[in-house]
């Protein structure tokens, strides 16, 4: 039996260069259950996800990997997170019709933004114009300026699963030219029909049987929205007694809503009179989460 929620670490090891596969179902499909997304949103949603994992798969870290895009056309924002513990989840914002097409056709003039948050760390963040054909070309010129290592992502996404297949050279491999655009070719015949439909190890045997490749145990992926009653108290008492209670006074209640999960949230007068006793009594320290 097939499971299509995994990350597929492999390595070449007559070429020096690692790969990545990752394959999202179930954990794909939790994400689209939570919003109503148009067609062209859903595909670079899915995509925009998949690449996360990769991504956060390639670094050793405690903490979570962010894909981020904000633009000034039909498509407005992306956001794709995923943790060291293999859990994602998304949203998307958009308006109006968004076409089908390039970079500048489905989001206009934008950035993408990558974000590193490491426990105990400053937030590491990277930025490019959103350039190129597709999402995978964006993060490829990402690469290029900033880690200076041949990459290639291949990325697809439709209503039940989100692929993405990575290569990336070794930083040993210095130079070896003629391994990296053997392998490169080889991973450019896959069809966005294969990479749907193939098992994970089929897919890979199908590009790559010719190569030496070291196969490792996949690593499972799901979907973890993080948001928690106890986390919106923390951001609400932030806020202060003076102004929740001019929000109190206005409204009788508060209101909160994920944007990740749609889960609802409400908090009385009683509950946040509780809210603030109890930090009377134990201060917020500022260890973070």
């Amino acid at each position: 039996m097939n499971n299509r929620d995994n990350l597929h670490r492999f390595l070449f090891e007559e070429a020096k260069i690692r790969g990545e596969l990752v394959q999202l179902d179930a954990s794909w499909r939790a994400v689209l259950a939570c919003h109503d997304y148009p067609t062209v949103v859903q595909s670079q949603l899915g995509q925009a996800l998949a690449a996360t994992i990769l991504l956060s798969a390639t670094i050793k870290f405690k903490g979570s990997l962010i894909l981020q895009t904000q633009s000034e056309g039909p498509l407005q924002t992306l956001v794709a997170q995923a943790t060291h513990h293999r859990t994602l989840r998304g949203l998307a914002r958009w308006d109006g019709d968004v076409p089908h097409g390039s970079l500048s056709e489905t989001y206009g003039s934008g950035r993408l933004a990558l974000t590193i948050q490491t426990e105990g760390k400053n937030p590491y963040q990277g930025i490019v114009s959103l350039e190129g054909m597709n999402l995978a070309e964006a993060l490829q010129t990402y690469f290029s300026r900033s880690e200076q290592l041949r990459t290639r992502f291949w990325l697809v996404a439709d209503e039940q699963q989100a692929v993405g297949l990575f290569l990336q050279e070794l930083p040993s491999q210095q130079g070896h030219k003629t391994d990296w655009e053997r392998i490169a070719l080889l991973a450019s015949t896959v069809t966005t029909q294969e990479m749907l439909s193939l098992p994970s190890t089929e897919l890979l045997y199908r590009l790559f049987n010719e190569e030496q490749v070291r196969l490792f145990e996949p690593e499972p992926v799901s979907f973890r929205c993080g948001c928690s009653r106890g986390r919106i108290e923390q951001t609400l008492a932030a806020l202060g007694r003076e102004e929740i209670e001019s929000i109190l006074k206005e409204q009788g209640i508060i209101e909160v809503d994920c944007e990740f999960c749609n889960r609802h949230y409400d908090f009385d007068r009683v509950d946040m009179e509780q809210l603030f006793t109890e930090q009377v009594k134990a201060p917020v320290t500022s260890t973070r989460h």
